[in-house]
């Protein structure tokens, strides 16, 4: 038997860079808000970089889900 196919192994691939992402985010937005209600600029800046950073992490793997395999080169054929 054999092991799992190609758009399995990009499916869980996917499902793995999404919630990467949004734990990126997630803790981002944690360090900001602790720089914020702390009066740390430092803690608020780096937990800004890191939630933007996890939210185009984000939209990325959202972009390559809608992505289709379409070559461009149908017709050509």
């Amino acid at each position: 038997m054999n092991g799992p196919g190609r758009e399995e192994e990009a499916a869980v691939s996917g499902a793995w860079d999404r919630a990467k992402a949004k734990v990126e985010e997630l803790a981002g937005r944690a360090e900001e808000l602790y720089g914020q209600s702390h009066g740390d600029a430092a803690a608020t800046l780096d937990g800004e970089a890191h939630r933007l950073e996890g939210e185009a992490a984000e939209e990325a793997a959202a972009a390559e889900r809608r992505r289709t395999d379409d070559d461009g080169l149908a017709g050509a054929r």
